[in-house]
């Protein structure tokens, strides 16, 4: 037996395992519900939110027209009078704390505007639109924000008059709305000042209940709608899993959940008892063809012995032979997809070392390259048969082969278990790659068993990879200058998370 080196079986255990990259679409549910009520939330959020700027725009709107009112009514008042607001109560102003508060109108011989400052234009033009829908024939007027600090008349009445600080309403590091107003025909400025505040939180507080009151009862009652739905659908998904295993009737699911999931159900029921039936007869028909045929042949192998001619004689035996053989490479391409023997965990490294063993005692060149110790699931007599299949092909076609077993990170983040049989011969066209796996498909034309052979290896292993959840691939190897250098059979399973 040929020596494995540090390669062998246990070399590679301590392979690196590289994690998946966590990204976005991994983080989105994968489930029909999850991906609903995603979906769903996402609108309502955006909906929401675009309410919310609509409310707080028209909130914005509603207090700038109020700043520009009350600046107007300051200034359309009749200068000449200390004015009071009433406020409800009927009490005196001078009454600190009470409803009464004095309008702050002051008359200056100059404009409000300090050096430094700038205009505020957009509110010059409502303010004057306003005070001209009050009549008043305005020769100028300035619009500014100013910090209540800044203000030399504001600062002076705050000494003057504790009750305004009481009041809350002039922070010296707020802002304020200052505006001057000179009419036609006066020298004198009238000059009004409104504090700016900011908007009040209750309209954002009232429009968050309202989006966790629609977040209940919406998507609430959708998960549980949507529910009724998805819970029948999973178990008609795993069913389906189920019958592709097995492809046995047993243990189909009741017709639950709205009407047209209950038809859905009841339909696949059906189609899966049909699909058995066929199954059943199949395999019934394959049976008595396999039994009719083998019971002639093995007559024929009897009755050749009488033949004199040995040369005849081996020729006729190796017909015989290869009948019987293509025969048990149909049969057993018939049984695979109904698997009658249970899964049960198995070591790959080891089981691919104990076919390379077999070949190797028979004086075969086959290689055994690097190898991880994976344990997974297997139903190892079919596993076994698929490897002497594709390690067959590789000597009857590549005169050698070299067969490793590798751990690999799929592009989802799963984890597969790889067998890679290499040869060193003529390859496969690229044209001809693809058809390669289907039945009665050989490398040569020759139905000599030597060469081409009945054409069914590369199918029977395709179909047992595929009863494993695997896959079945075939690559040419290329050597340093571009040249094929053999070819590559890549069998590759699932690994359990």
């Amino acid at each position: 037996m040929k020596a494995r080196g540090p390669t062998g079986v246990a070399g590679s255990a301590s392979a690196s395992h590289v994690s998946p990259r966590l990204t976005f679409r991994s983080l989105l549910p994968k489930s029909l519900l999850g991906q609903m009520l995603l979906s769903v939330a996402f609108a309502l959020l955006v909906a929401q939110t675009l309410s919310a700027v609509l409310l707080y725009r028209a909130a914005e709107q509603r207090r700038e027209a109020g700043l520009i009112n009350s600046l107007a009514f300051q200034l359309v008042a009749d200068p000449r009078l200390e004015y009071r607001g009433f406020t409800g109560d009927g009490s005196d102003a001078e009454s600190p704390g009470r409803g009464w508060r004095r309008l702050r109108i002051e008359r200056a011989p100059a404009s409000p505007l300090i050096r430094g400052e700038l205009r505020d234009a957009g509110r010059e033009e409502e303010l004057r639109e306003v005070l001209s829908e009050q009549g008043i024939a305005t020769a100028e007027l300035v619009v500014l924000a100013r910090f209540v600090r800044n203000d030399a008349y504001i600062m002076r009445g705050l000494r003057q008059r504790p009750r305004w600080r009481g009041e809350g309403r002039w922070d010296p590091g707020g802002e304020m709305l200052v505006a001057g107003l000179r009419r036609e025909g006066e020298q004198q400025w009238h000059i009004a000042r409104q504090p700016l505040h900011d908007a009040e939180p209750r309209a954002l507080g009232s429009l968050i209940f309202q989006t966790l009151v629609l977040y209940v009862v919406l998507v609430g009652g959708l998960a549980v709608l949507l529910r009724r739905i998805t819970r029948p659908l999973a178990a008609l998904r795993t069913r389906v899993e189920q019958f592709a295993e097995t492809r046995a009737t047993d243990g189909q699911i009741e017709p639950t959940g709205p009407a047209d999931m209950r038809r859905l159900i009841a339909a696949h029921n059906a189609m899966e008892a049909r699909i058995a039936a066929l199954i059943d007869e199949k395999d019934v028909m394959l049976g008595a063809i396999g039994h009719d045929l083998k019971t002639p042949l093995a007559a024929l192998r009897v009755r050749i012995e009488s033949v004199e001619d040995e040369t005849e004689r081996a020729r006729m035996a190796a017909s015989i032979e290869d009948i019987t053989r293509s025969l048990d490479d149909i049969l057993s391409l018939a049984r695979v997809g109904r698997p009658t023997d249970p899964l049960e965990r198995t070591e790959l490294g080891a089981l691919v070392a104990s076919v390379v063993e077999e070949y190797e005692d028979m004086g075969e060149p086959v290689e055994l390259s690097e190898t991880q110790r994976i344990a997974t699931p297997l139903r190892a007599t079919w596993m076994r048969r698929a490897l002497r299949n594709l390690v067959g092909n590789a000597l009857r076609y590549g005169g050698s082969a070299r067969v490793s077993v590798l751990r690999e990170e799929g592009p989802d983040g799963t984890s597969r278990a790889l067998v890679r049989i290499e040869d060193e011969g003529p390859g496969i066209a690229e044209a001809d790659i693809a058809h390669m796996l289907e039945p009665f498909v050989r490398g040569e034309a020759s139905r000599n068993r030597e060469t081409g052979g009945a054409g069914l290896g590369l199918t029977l292993a395709r179909a047992i990879a595929e009863q494993h959840g695997g896959t079945l691939s075939l690559t040419n190897r290329h050597g340093a200058g571009g040249e094929v250098a053999g070819l590559v059979a890549e069998l590759r399973l699932p690994l359990p998370r």
